[in-house]
């Protein structure tokens, strides 16, 4: 199983999702940082993700090689983090047919409905837990 996880400014969010699948998830499973920058991409890579490459192309090329896609709600809105996920990242991310599993953090001014303001870290449990039942073949996930 080939598992995306795409971030961008200083890396956070992908380094977390990235340590947290690293201790969760067998050893093959493999993990792809895919940084909207370089120091993104380090910073995924420090915490343990297979392989990684950064900016739009490394982007764009990737996402339609991988099972799972993971990210904050930011990885499919165009000029999302601060400008740097292009128009065409957060097209390529939306028609991937990876499975994208996002976490609802409200930086970009968009607030789903119906979704607990969870923080940050119950939300990267959720989205580990759900990626473990997608690589153990659970039905309905």
């Amino acid at each position: 199983m080939r598992i995306a996880v795409i971030d961008g400014q200083g890396g956070g969010i992908g380094k977390h999702i990235t340590e947290k699948l690293r201790k969760t998830l067998p050893p093959e499973a493999e993990i792809i940082a895919l940084g909207t920058n370089a120091m993104a991409t380090s910073v995924m890579l420090k915490a343990g993700a297979n392989e990684g490459a950064s900016g739009e192309n490394a982007v764009i090329q990737n996402v339609a090689k991988v099972d799972i896609v993971a990210g904050s709600l930011a990885i499919i809105l165009p000029h999302s983090m601060l400008g740097e996920l292009t128009p065409r990242m957060a097209e390529a991310i939306s028609k991937s047919t990876a499975k994208k599993l996002l976490l609802s953090i409200n930086k970009s001014g968009v607030e789903i409905i119906g979704v607990k303001g969870e923080p940050l870290p119950h939300q990267i449990e959720e989205l580990v837990k759900k990626i473990k039942l997608i690589m153990e073949g659970e039905k309905d996930v």
